[in-house]
């Protein structure tokens, strides 16, 4: 950006937390990178409408790494403490370790972390881990060839995962998390075997409730695996104790197994809504600020930053967007539903 529009932070002063209207603090910051993807998942990016002649944004339209950069040095100033890097797939977009060079070069962030579905991740995770990346979250829904290819849409590419995963145990990135979404009658059954293969690994698979996320999942109540379902049918084979949390907002509930093999965990959006304890806010990859993984409608800031506003004027609309924030989605899901509201914002395009 122009000098005449850059202030420092310093001059800006330390700036009062952002609390929104229920008293939760802004904590963390998901960076979609890219809006495309190498896979189809059916409750993602289902084929038959993100086809071959699909239109996503033009390069020009997602924000520059300087604009990510300048973006998310704003939201530190208001309190964000963790930044993660999605897409879409963000390991698409062309120089990302570079961009993680410079996000992890910024005071005041504590944790640095990429969401991947790990095709691409072996041959990137030495130069992530090397320009500041500090772990990495993999999706990962099912060890069955089978079932693999048909929850990422018809992709081979279950052993490149496997591989991308090593690579990045041995770049150092931890805790490497597995998170699977899990549906009814289509990879329930492959829960044991997700459990089994990383459990004494390291590696923390979590399971996360099937959500309607965006508007072309054909989403169910009746698809919902519950997440005490799947413990219980995990604490029959490994005996689980209790862990406890790591920090407020913390989404997932976390169990250890009993004979000291390493840790489990549920994300349980539908069956046990987290809302209260929500610090999340998203940045899509042309600049929308969005609040709630569910919203239906967001806040321009690219067109702040290529406007030509300064630093104190995009902090201020960041810091009223948040102060303003009511997002319960998931608390309100059934009453939301009925009224039929605006479509909600897809999740390749903000991240999960």
């Amino acid at each position: 950006m122009s000098s005449e529009h850059r202030v420092s932070l310093e001059k800006l002063g330390r700036r009062p937390e952002a609390g929104d209207t229920l008293g939760r603090p802004l904590r963390d910051l998901r960076i979609s990178v890219m809006d495309r993807c190498n896979f189809r998942c059916p409750y993602c990016m289902p084929r038959e409408t993100f086809h071959e002649g699909y239109r996503f944004l033009p390069a020009a339209s997602r924000l520059s790494f300087e604009e990510i950069t300048r973006l998310a040095r704003l939201f530190v100033a208001l309190g964000v403490r963790k930044l993660r890097l999605t897409g879409g797939e963000p390991l698409l977009r062309q120089g990302i370790a570079d961009l993680v060079g410079e996000l992890s070069a910024l005071p005041g962030v504590e944790d640095l972390a990429l969401t991947t579905n790990g095709v691409l991740l072996a041959q990137h995770a030495a130069e992530l881990k090397a320009n500041g990346l500090t772990r990495v979250t993999v999706s990962l829904d099912s060890l069955d060839p089978a079932t693999f290819r048909r929850m990422s849409g018809g992709f081979d590419g279950l052993e490149r995962v496997l591989d991308g995963i090593t690579a990045a145990r041995e770049a150092g990135l931890a805790p490497i998390k597995i998170n699977a979404v899990v549906q009814r009658g289509v990879n329930e059954d492959s829960v044991l075997g997700l459990v089994e293969h990383f459990r004494g690994s390291g590696v923390i698979v979590r399971f996360i409730e099937y959500m309607d996320v965006g508007n072309r999942n054909h989403w169910e109540p009746a698809r919902v695996v519950p997440s005490r379902e799947l413990k219980e049918r995990i604490e029959t084979r490994w005996p689980l104790v209790p862990a406890a949390t790591n920090y407020r907002g913390e989404v997932a509930e976390r169990y250890l197994f009993a004979d000291g093999a390493g840790e489990v965990g549920f994300i349980s959006s539908v069956s046990q809504p987290f809302c209260g304890d929500c610090t999340r806010a998203r940045l899509s990859s042309e600049g929308v600020l969005y609040t709630c993984l569910f919203a239906t409608q967001g806040t321009d800031l690219r067109a702040l930053l290529r406007g030509g506003a300064d630093d104190a004027a995009v902090l201020e609309r960041i810091g009223a967007t948040w102060r303003g924030r009511v997002d319960r989605y998931s608390e309100l899901r059934q009453a939301l539903r009925e009224q039929q509201p605006a479509a909600k914002i897809e999740m390749f395009y903000i991240g999960g």
